[in-house]
């Protein structure tokens, strides 16, 4: 088994490609609003932090166990 968190980088992309995810960064990016924009970038910079602890977090729990298939 590799380190390669796959199965948070798997949810994340389907979180953000589908079409609630697609309009959220589509508002973030291009809205012609100052204040739909800023809430956007908010909500994006967040989703983008809880997936990358996410990924950590499975990272480290694969490591972990990585170590005990070695030790025994």
């Amino acid at each position: 088994m590799r380190h390669w968190p796959w199965i948070t980088l798997l949810l994340a992309a389907a979180a953000a490609l589908n079409p609630v995810g697609l309009d959220i960064i589509h508002s973030a990016l291009f809205s012609n609003e100052q204040l739909s924009r800023n809430i956007g970038q908010a909500i994006v910079l967040i989703a983008l932090a809880i997936a990358l602890g996410l990924v950590m977090l499975e990272w480290l729990i694969r490591r972990i166990i990585n170590k005990r298939r070695v030790e025994n």
